[in-house]
């Protein structure tokens, strides 16, 4: 019987790669969203992956929400912790709002969902956990003070849940993708996307296809012994 793999964001973007790669890969896959029905719906007709509606930043939500994956498709083994927003502004302007909207989804968002499958993994002496962060939660990025906290504070999460996992066949690994050619980014002025490849030495933004590749790898029974790692895909524009 396939594994189940849950990905949150998972209708759009690097989610929507994510979700169609891992059902390429034979997976039983459930994609989570929060808000854009049109899309989801879309997202579903044309690739067959059914699509569940709740905000990754509302604990109760994330537990009726998997609780209903769980009835249809069976116990979560893969969870792609992927949703996220953003709400820039320099840190002088910043409102509390924006703070803590951001900090509720990307980082209050992975616990929210964790938490309810980790019990279920450690019974079933497997899982695996891999987290979306960012280029931004590495280096720091201006007007991204709440952003660029909650993706750093991903890659701690990461790390100490890949401890307590280890020994029940649980890894859990964050991917840091760097400037990636999804619609957000493609929707930005093109002078501030040319700014944006002169800093990356590949030359190129990078395609949502490459970091699904990743996540493929990192469910896999393959990739059992990595664990606690962050794996980066900027295309040379940062290193750690």
């Amino acid at each position: 019987m396939a594994r189940v793999a849950l990905v949150t964001g998972g209708s759009r973007g690097i989610g929507a790669a994510i979700s169609i790669a891992l059902k390429d890969a034979g997976y039983s896959v459930a994609a989570s969203y929060a808000g854009n029905d049109e899309a989801a719906a879309k997202f579903t007709n044309e690739t067959g992956i059914k699509t569940y509606k709740w905000n990754v930043a509302d604990y109760d939500s994330c537990v009726e929400g998997i609780a209903n994956v769980e009835a249809e498709l069976g116990p979560v083994d893969i969870l792609v912790n992927n949703a996220g927003i953003t709400r820039d502004a320099p840190f002088h302007k910043m409102t509390r709002e924006q703070w803590s909207d951001v900090i509720d989804t990307n980082l209050s968002g992975v616990f929210n969902m964790t938490h309810p499958i980790w019990p279920g993994m450690r019974e079933r002496k497997f899982g695996r956990v891999i987290t979306i962060s960012s280029i931004n939660g590495q280096k720091g990025q201006f007007a991204q003070v709440n952003y660029s906290a909650s993706k750093a504070g991903d890659l701690g999460i990461t790390k100490a849940l890949a401890q307590e996992g280890a020994r029940f066949g649980i890894t859990a690994n964050a991917i840091c993708p760097g400037y990636i050619a999804t619609d957000m980014v493609m929707a930005v002025p093109e002078k501030v996307r040319e700014s944006i490849i002169a800093q990356i030495p590949a030359g190129r933004l990078g395609e949502p296809e490459e970091i699904a590749r990743c996540v493929v790898f990192l469910a896999s029974d393959e990739a059992e012994f990595v664990n606690g790692s962050t794996i980066t895909v900027n295309g040379g524009q940062h290193f750690v």
